[in-house]
């Protein structure tokens, strides 16, 4: 029986075949869910400006730390764990007397992510690793605080992206999930069934910005209304851009501008959605709200945003915690990343960096 097991173990898995040259789906994307095999390719992605499936490129890297000064030595605290990108220069910067510790509510990402970095040398004595929704950064505090600095980075990690089964992409066929732990939780399908057209019009308006929220809005209502429930992230693209086309046709515009605005009109309805599912907005106001009380004095805190909501809740919360006495000192203007890492890496384009010291 051991023979058997060990021939079993030994037998060579074939990759999956694709048509064409190239493939084309996460699943056939072999080289890109293995890059330590294949780093040549890794970076020939990177160098045409496009993240390679299955990976997170950190964003502002240089930035965060010079508004962190992390010293050897000190205590910290990443709030967002994901791939380990960030979480890799703050412990390098730290050196080997430093200590760190890193959150995840995403228990998939996070086992993946910890796997990975006890093997590259980082044990307990260096990176505490904790499933925990940086709501509860007290709890984290508690254990192994006060920190000397917090890192926020709240973009969705790219792996969660570019992975269909999560649902976070309207590019790619999927259940239409959003979770960002899937442990738990109403999915973004379930949560379509209970909105009426006021409410979702205004989750769509609040979350994102969506200047067609009323019409998107009024289709998805009548869908589910007659049956039609949206199961998957494909349902749902197509339903957005049938209520946008459908805007956009009477102002006369031509079919090339009226599918460009519903491709920003798909994206920003399912981040609209994904705020909803994780209570993304309540869980950041938890999270500024416990933060001064996390640091020691003279602690320094930086958070990363990707979109207006969330960067007016961190400016607002950050200029009430300073009226309070309970900063010392924010940041007046964002910090963006540099012109030449948005060309290498799009998905920077859109971040915001924001900073207090205790």
């Amino acid at each position: 029986m051991e023979q058997e097991d060990k021939m079993k173990e030994g037998v060579h898995k074939r990759r999956p075949h694709y048509s064409g040259n190239h493939p084309k789906t996460y699943a056939e994307k072999y080289k890109e869910q293995n890059p330590e095999k294949y780093p040549e390719t890794i970076q020939k992605v990177i160098a045409k400006g496009s993240t390679p499936a299955g990976m997170h490129l950190p964003i502002a890297v240089q930035e965060i730390l010079q508004v962190l000064q992390i010293q050897p030595g000190e205590s910290g605290l990443d709030c967002t764990l994901g791939y380990g990108g960030h979480t890799r220069k703050l412990l390098a910067a730290l050196g080997e007397s430093g200590h760190l510790t890193a959150l995840d509510v995403d228990s998939e990402n996070l086992a993946r992510t910890e796997r990975m970095l006890r093997e590259e040398g980082y044990g307990e004595d260096r990176l505490a690793i904790l499933h925990l929704n940086f709501r509860n950064v007290d709890q984290a505090a508690a254990q192994y605080g006060p920190f000397d600095f917090v890192l926020a980075d709240l973009g969705v990690s790219s792996m969660q992206i570019d992975e269909p089964e999560r649902g976070f992409s309207w590019k790619h066929e999927g259940p239409l999930d959003l979770r960002l732990d899937p442990a738990g939780g109403e999915t973004a399908a379930e949560r379509l069934r209970e909105f009426d057209r006021e409410e979702l019009e205004g989750l769509l308006r609040e979350n994102s910005d969506e200047p067609y929220a009323a019409e998107i809005a009024a289709l998805l209502i009548r869908k589910e209304r007659h049956g039609e429930h949206i199961e998957t992230t494909t349902q749902l693209a197509a339903a957005v851009e049938e209520a946008v086309t459908a805007a956009l046709q009477r102002q006369g515009l031509k079919k090339e501008e009226i599918q460009e605005i519903a491709k920003k009109s798909c994206a920003r309805t399912f981040q609209a959605l994904r705020i909803d599912v994780n209570q993304e907005y309540e869980s950041l106001g938890l999270l500024l709200d416990k933060l001064p009380d996390a640091l020691r004095e003279g602690g320094r805190v930086a958070i990363l945003t990707f979109h207006s909501g969330e960067d007016r809740l961190v400016k607002k919360q950050f200029r009430e915690a300073l009226r309070e006495g309970r900063y010392s000192q924010i940041a007046e203007d964002v910090i963006r990343p540099s012109k030449e890492e948005c060309q290498r890496n799009p998905r920077a384009r859109s971040a915001k960096l924001r900073w207090a010291i205790r």
